[in-house]
C-alpha cells in the first residue's frame, strides 16, 4: 500500500497496516524532521522492523537533494538476516512503483567468520583464529613475499579482488550475508573486503552494535560514515550493558601468563631483525654483513631493509602515531580502545619509542599487575590512585600508559606479525593500560581473589569496570543526525535518557491493538497449598516453594498444548531446582506429558536442544524448554505459534546483588545521575522478565499465556515497570493467583482462543487498516480510530 504522512509518500509492502505501525511512523518522522534522537517502545509482533525501514527509506526517497544513510544495528546475525529479508521485500515493492529511481544498495556486514569463502581460513575453530588465518594470507608483507615466491600461500579471492581495483563494486540491490558469499564466489572476489569497501557507498548498512559502540571496532569500520545518517539500535533494551562492556577489561592469571609468552616472542622477533655475524646489534643505527637464519621463507624475510624497519618506526613515532589511517585494510588490527575524542594526537613518549624499551615497560606493567592479583581481599580503587600506584611501583607514567595500545599496534606492524590470535593476551594488557591511563571518571578497578559464589576456588581477577554507559554512546549521539533507540521492552522509558545522558526529541511507548485478547498475563503468588512462592534468597531453597513450582509446571503441562518455555533466574538455580524435582519424582511425572529440554552454557548443546524441542512440538506431542533469563535463548530466540503457548517466569531475575562490580555501578549511578539503587535493580530485573515473556508472542495472529510466578510481581512498584502492552492485558482478577486459579484461567483462555475470529477487527475497533481507512482518518482527523 502507498499513503502520505505529511509531505512524505510512504511505500509499505503489505495490503494492510496496524494502527500502531502508523503511529510509530508518525513519531519517527517527527524525530527525523527535527534531526534529533528518539526513544520508541513498540510491542513485539507488531511489525516494528518493516515500519522503521518503510518510513526511513521513503523519507530518503522524498528528499533526493539531502540523501540520508541508514545504519541499522542488530544484536545477532539472525536478526541481521531477518532485517535484510524485510528490506528486500520493501525494495522490490518500491521498484515496482518507482522503477530505477528507487534503486538502493543495502548490505549486511559481519565478521570474517560469517563472510569468508576461503576454505583454508574457515577451517579455524573460532572468530579470532579466522581473523588471524586471513591476515596470514593477506597482510601486505605476505603478499609482497608471495609475489616473489609462488610457493608462499596467499588468498586467491583477495588477490582477484585487488586486481579488479575500482571495478570491484556491488551493483544496486539488497545483499544478505549469504548473497555476499555467493556473489564473491561467482566473481572470485573476497566478500568480506568487498563489503568493507562498499559500506561507505551503501544507502543502508545492517551490522552489529559493536561496529558503532566498541571503539576498537568502530575506529576501523565506521570512521568514514557520514554525519547525515540515521542510526537505528533495534532490540535496544540492553544497550546500556553493551556500552559498558565495550569499555571494560578483565585481567586474570591466564592473561598474565599469555602476555609473558607474547613479550618473549616479540623480543625474539626484535632481536632477529638485525644480525651481525651471529651477534645482535642493540643500537640499530647501522647495518653490516647480514646473515640469514634457517626460518621458513614465508615466516620471515631477511633483507638489508629489515634492519632498518625499527629505525623507520622510531622516526615515525617521533613525528607522532598518525599512521593508522594510511594502513592497508589487511594490515589494520583493531583501533584504539579509547573513544576518538580522548585519543592523544601527539608524539609517542621517548621512553617507549624504541622497541626494546617498550617491551621492557610492558614487562614491568605485567609484573605489577601480577603482584596486584596476588591478594586475599577484595580491593576497589579509582583509576587515578591506580595510575599513581603504577608510577610508584613500576615507574610507568600516565602518558606512557595512554599510548600502550597504539605503540603495540605499531610494533606488531613493524615485526610483521600475522598470527594475531596468539597475541590476544598482550592486547588485553595494553587495552587495560590505555583505558586506565585515559579515564579518571566513570571507571573503577576491582580486584577479587575468587568468585563469591565459589569461594573455595581461587580465581583472582583484576577488572577495569566502566560504570557510565553514556561514555561509549556519546560519540554516536554527537556524530550522527538522528539516533533511534527502539525495542519491545523499554519500560520505564524515562530512565534511558538518564542512563545514556541524552535528550530525545521524541519519547513514546505504544500499546497493541487487538481484535481479541490473545495475550493472557497472570501473576501467581501462591501454590495449591496456599503457601507463597518466590525466588527471594531466603525462600528459594524452601522445599515448599520448589514443590509448588514443580506442581505448577506439572499441572500446566497437562492442560497446555504444544510448547511451554520456562525461564529461571540463573543457571545455578535452574540446576538446583531441576535436581530437586528429579529426586521428588516431579520431573518424571512432567515427562509423562511432555519431553523436557534444557539450555546449557554450551552453545552447541543449546542449539541441539532447541532443534529437538522444535521437532517435538512439530510432531504434536509438545515439549518444555528450560532456559535462563539473560541467557542466549532469552535474548534472541522466538517461540512463536505452537512453539510457545505458555511462558513461565520463575522468580524475579535480579542481578547478583553482592557483586562488587554491580555495587560500584549502583554507587556511581546514585552519585552522578541520582538514580536510586532499588529503582535501577527493579528496572533491570523487570526489563529482563518482560524480554523473556515477550518471546511467546511474535504476531497478532499468535496467542499465548504468561505466568509471572513470584509473589513480588503483585506489588505495584514491581508490576508498574512492565511494558504498557503487557500491563494493558493484566487484569486485576489475574494479580494474586494460586496454581488452581491459574489452571482454571488457562483452560478458559485456550478454549476462547480455539474459536474463529475476524482478523481485521470488523466488529468494533479496527486493528488492520487499509489504504482507504488511512485516507478517511487523514480527511476526518479521526485519531480515535487509532486505538
Amino acid at each position: 500500500m502507498k499513503f502520505e504522512i505529511e509531505d512524505v509518500t510512504v511505500y509499505f509492502p503489505y495490503d494492510n497496516i496496524y494502527p500502531e505501525q502508523y503511529s510509530y511512523m508518525v513519531e519517527l518522522k517527527r524525530a527525523l524532521d527535527a534531526k534529533g534522537h528518539c526513544l520508541l517502545e513498540m510491542p513485539t509482533g507488531t511489525g516494528k522492523t518493516i515500519a522503521l525501514l518503510s518510513l526511513i527509506t521513503s523519507y530518503v526517497l522524498s528528499k533526493p537533494n539531502s540523501p540520508l544513510k541508514l545504519l541499522y544495528c542488530t544484536r545477532t546475525v539472525h536478526e541481521m538476516e531477518k532485517t535484510l529479508a524485510e528490506l528486500r521485500l520493501l525494495h522490490d515493492y518500491q521498484l515496482l512503483h518507482l522503477g530505477p529511481a528507487a534503486r538502493i544498495l543495502a548490505l549486511g556486514l559481519s565478521s570474517r567468520k560469517n563472510l569468508c569463502v576461503n576454505s583454508r581460513v574457515l577451517a579455524a575453530e573460532n572468530r579470532d583464529s579466522v581473523d588471524a588465518g586471513c591476515r596470514k594470507l593477506t597482510a601486505s608483507w605476505v603478499r609482497a613475499l608471495a609475489a616473489e615466491n609462488p610457493s608462499v600461500p596467499s588468498c586467491e579471492f583477495f588477490e582477484q579482488y585487488e586486481r579488479a581495483g575500482s571495478s570491484a563494486v556491488l551493483p544496486p540491490g539488497v545483499y544478505t550475508l549469504q548473497d555476499l558469499r555467493v556473489f564473491g564466489k561467482e566473481k572470485g572476489w573476497c566478500p568480506y573486503y568487498l563489503a568493507r569497501h562498499m559500506v561507505q557507498f551503501a544507502n543502508v548498512v545492517v551490522y552489529s552494535y559493536q561496529y558503532l559502540l566498541d571503539p576498537k571496532v568502530a575506529g576501523i569500520i565506521s570512521k568514514e560514515m557520514q554525519k547525515e545518517s540515521v542510526v537505528v539500535f533495534d532490540e535496544a533494551h540492553n544497550i546500556d550493558n553493551v556500552c559498558i562492556e565495550a569499555l571494560s577489561v578483565s585481567v586474570r592469571r591466564q592473561t598474565i601468563e599469555g602476555a609473558r609468552r607474547n613479550l618473549t616472542r616479540m623480543r625474539q622477533e626484535i632481536d632477529k631483525l638485525v644480525i651481525h655475524k651471529g651477534r645482535i646489534l642493540k643500537g640499530h643505527t647501522y647495518i653490516l654483513e647480514l646473515e640469514f637464519l634457517p626460518f621458513p621463507v614465508y615466516n620471515r624475510r631477511f633483507k638489508a631493509t629489515d634492519a632498518g624497519r625499527l629505525r623507520a618506526e622510531y622516526n615515525r613515532l617521533v613525528e607522532g602515531l598518525a599512521l593508522r589511517g594510511d594502513l592497508p585494510a589487511t594490515d589494520a588490527w583493531l583501533a584504539n580502545p579509547a573513544l576518538p575524542d580522548d585519543i592523544l594526537k601527539e608524539a609517542v613518549p621517548g621512553n617507549i619509542r624504541r622497541a626494546e624499551h617498550f617491551i621492557h615497560v610492558l614487562r614491568r606493567l605485567v609484573q605489577y599487575l601480577e603482584g596486584r592479583l596476588d591478594t586475599e581481599n577484595v580491593e576497589k580503587e579509582s583509576p587515578v590512585s591506580f595510575v599513581v600506584s603504577i608510577l610508584n611501583h613500576a615507574g610507568i607514567d600516565q602518558k606512557s600508559l595512554k599510548f600502550c595500545y597504539d605503540r603495540l599496534h605499531s610494533l606488531m606492524m613493524t615485526l610483521e606479525i600475522t598470527d594475531t590470535d596468539e597475541f590476544l593476551h598482550i592486547q588485553t594488557i595494553c587495552d587495560f593500560a590505555t583505558l586506565v591511563g585515559t579515564y579518571a571518571r566513570g571507571f573503577s578497578i576491582i580486584i577479587e581473589p575468587f568468585d563469591e559464589r565459589m569461594p573455595h576456588i581461587p580465581d583472582p581477577v583484576l577488572q577495569l569496570c566502566c560504570h557510565d554507559a553514556s561514555l561509549a554512546i556519546k560519540p554516536v549521539f554527537e556524530r550522527f543526525q538522528s539516533v533511534v533507540i527502539t525495542s519491545g521492552t523499554l519500560s520505564p522509558i524515562d530512565l534511558y535518557p538518564r542512563l545514556l545522558n541524552f535528550n530525545p526529541v521524541v519519547s513514546r511507548s505504544f500499546t497493541m491493538s487487538l481484535t481479541r485478547d490473545c495475550i493472557c498475563p497472570m501473576v501467581l503468588t501462591r501454590g495449591s497449598d496456599q503457601l507463597p512462592v518466590s525466588t527471594k534468597f531466603d525462600m528459594r531453597s524452601d522445599l515448599g516453594v520448589v514443590r509448588n513450582y514443580g506442581r505448577l509446571l506439572l499441572e500446566m503441562s497437562s492442560v497446555v498444548p504444544d510448547g511451554i518455555v520456562c525461564f529461571f533466574v540463573s543457571y545455578s538455580y535452574m540446576d538446583g531446582i531441576v535436581n530437586t524435582w528429579n529426586e521428588n519424582g516431579i520431573l518424571k511425572e512432567i515427562m509423562q506429558h511432555k519431553l523436557v529440554f534444557i539450555e546449557t552454557q554450551d552453545v552447541v548443546e543449546t542449539t541441539l536442544a532447541l532443534d529437538n524441542y522444535r521437532k517435538a512440538c512439530d510432531c504434536g506431542r509438545g515439549a518444555i524448554f528450560f532456559s535462563v533469563a539473560r541467557g542466549k535463548v532469552a535474548e534472541g530466540i522466538d517461540f512463536d505459534r505452537h512453539y510457545g503457548r505458555l511462558v513461565i517466569m520463575f522468580g524475579v531475575p535480579f542481578q547478583y546483588t553482592l557483586s562488587k562490580i554491580l555495587l560500584a555501578r549502583l554507587e556511581y549511578l546514585r552519585d552522578t545521575f541520582q538514580i536510586k539503587e532499588g529503582d535501577f535493580l527493579t528496572f533491570d530485573a523487570l526489563r529482563q522478565a518482560a524480554q523473556c515473556v515477550g518471546r511467546v508472542i511474535r504476531s497478532k495472529a499468535d496467542y499465548g499465556m504468561m505466568i509471572f510466578a513470584d509473589k513480588r510481581y503483585s506489588r505495584h512498584d514491581k508490576r508498574s515497570k512492565l511494558p504498557g502492552w503487557i500491563l494493558s492485558h493484566l487484569h486485576d482478577a489475574h494479580l494474586n493467583l494460586s496454581t488452581d486459579m491459574a489452571l482454571h484461567i488457562a483452560r478458559e483462555f485456550l478454549r476462547k482462543m480455539a474459536q474463529p475470529y475476524d482478523k481485521t477487527g470488523g466488529t468494533g475497533r479496527k486493528t488492520l487498516l487499509s489504504q482507504e481507512d488511512l485516507q478517511k482518518m487523514v480527511i476526518s482527523g479521526m485519531d480515535d480510530m487509532m486505538f
